[in-house]
Order: C-alpha cells, then structure tokens, then sequence
C-alpha cells in the first residue's frame, strides 16, 4: 500500500477557524453585507441606509436599516399583514401586494423624516421607470441600497415590486428595469403596460379566470379567502387603487391595542406564584393528611 499524507492532522484543526454563526446556519452572505454597510470614511459617522425585503410563510417584511457597531437599527418597517387596513383582505404575498408594501414603508419613512411633501414619489401607477430627483430647494432625496438577502434575483421577483414600491413612494433606491415584470432580454426594454398589470394585481385576475371555468371546486378552495371577502377577478384593479389612495392619506403605523380577557381567567402554562403564608398553610396541610393517614393505618391494623 503507497504511503497516503494525511492532509487534516493535528496542525490543521488547531489552526482552524470557525466561520460566523449566521454564515453556519446559511442566513447571511456576508460577501453582500460587508458592501452594503461599508460607508466612506469621508462621509464620518453618516448611516448607510440598506432597504431590506423578506418572505415570511404569511406575509412579507420591509424595512429600512442601518448598522452600528453594536448592531443593526431598523429606521422604518412595514408588513404586507397591514394592509388589511388600508381594504386588502387577501393575498398579501403576490406581486401587487409587494408593491403595495413598499409603497406603505416609503411614505412611512418620509412622514417620519418630514419629508412626505417633499417627496410625493410617483403617485400614478404607470408602470415606467421611475427615479427620484432632487429638488432646487430643500433637503436631497432619502436614499436606501436594496438588501435581498439570500433571494435569488430572478426577473419578476416580488423583491423587485416592494423596491418599486419604495421608489414610486418618494425614496431613492438605485436600481435598473431588468428584474422588472416585462423586461424584454432580447430588445433590451421594459413593457411598461405588463408591469403595470403585475402591479394591479393582473396575472392574479386573469388565473382566477381561467380557475374558474376548468375547475370550480379548485378555485373555491384556492381563492377561499377572496371568494369570502367579495374580492373577484374584476374588481381586484380598483381594490389596489384604492388601497394605494389610503396608504398615501394616512401611512402611520397605529398599535394593536391588546385583547381584553374580560371575566375569562388568562391562560397560564406554569404554576401560578404564592405568597410564603400559601406556602406554610400547605405545608401544614400536608402534614395533617399525612399524619391523619399513618392514624388510619394504625386503626385498621
């Protein structure tokens, strides 16, 4: 047998050194992050704003963060779930809804910074390409770097609406049309009538369409929750409109006041906490049931 050298040996393991928690369990690239938190040391202590999307198995979540030395500080948030509020009632994790969602964290930001009638973003849905310009007077547009993660950047991902959404809201985000909804490869141009349908909720309407004619029993039961709020093919461009409307009136994040119990004990998973006279009164139970028993015992014997 020829002599094998064996590569991993004691030198090797001691010198090895372990990759970051995050990069362990797969969550970070951190190749990504290092560029997108870096900023130029002549801008001195000046964030670097990072708009960060993410699919939950419910809804989506969009930020606005930036990086300290002691961690990430989220500026904005806002989740596909609130737009419940604003008359969506179903679907908040398709194309339109992304959008949507982005649009809500813009005017969001901007309301919170004082900038909300500075920068109105683009306030009808057209579906062309859009940027931010700065104005003569006044401060210069907010700007944030788009985070996706470990998304892949196919075209047509709903990462690609939110950050629409955020741009058509009033924030600056340095982006190009390729990854849009109805990008040609080939001519090298964006077809501005099917991004504006993806955003209006189209592909959606015309599948439920087609839904309900092959198979009804499928489309009652994919489209429970539309079916259950009135919401039909027909209806869902001027549900999005509307939605769009009152996210511009009112962009504020309102608390959810929690559930009152009222006569209903709480539910509790452990022993409820007592006092130390509780606490003698059962030790002195016990004794007396325990001696009453040995009494018993003793009676029968």
């Amino acid at each position: 047998m020829p002599f094998v050298k064996v590569v991993k040996n004691r030198s090797y393991f001691s010198r090895y050194q372990v990759k970051y928690r995050r990069r362990r369990e797969g969550k970070t690239d951190y190749y990504a992050r290092r560029r997108l938190i870096t900023q130029d040391k002549n801008k001195y202590n000046s964030p670097k704003y990072r708009l960060v999307v993410r699919f939950t198995n419910k809804e989506m979540i969009c930020q606005i963060i930036y990086a300290k030395i002691d961690g990430d500080y989220v500026l904005g948030q806002a989740k596909s779930s609130e737009l419940s509020k604003y008359g969506l009632a179903a679907g908040y994790k398709n194309y339109a809804a992304s959008y949507c969602t982005g649009l809500l964290l813009a005017r969001r930001v901007l309301q919170k910074l004082g900038l909300a009638d500075t920068y109105k973003g683009q306030v009808n849905v057209t579906g062309e390409d859009y940027n931010v310009e700065a104005g003569d007077d006044g401060p210069r547009p907010f700007r944030a770097y788009l985070d996706v993660g470990l998304t892949r950047t196919t075209t047509g991902n709903r990462v690609f609406a939110a950050m629409k959404g955020v741009v058509d809201g009033g924030i600056e985000v340095p982006h190009g049309v390729q990854r849009f909804v109805g990008y040609d490869k080939e001519k090298e141009e964006l077809d501005a009538k099917k991004l504006r349908s993806a955003l209006f909720g189209g592909p959606v309407a015309v599948y439920m369409r087609m839904l309900s004619k092959e198979d009804e029993d499928r489309y009652k039961l994919q489209f429970a929750e539309y079916i259950k709020a009135g919401i039909t093919a027909d209806k869902l461009e001027s549900l999005y409109k509307g939605v769009h409307k009152k996210i511009r009136e009112d962009p504020s994040f309102t608390k959810k006041t929690p559930k009152a119990h009222g006569d209903k004990p709480q539910k509790r998973w452990n022993a409820a906490k007592i006092s130390l006279a509780q606490r003698k009164d059962r030790v002195r139970q016990k004794k007396e049931s325990f001696l009453k028993q040995q009494q018993r015992e003793k009676e029968e014997n």
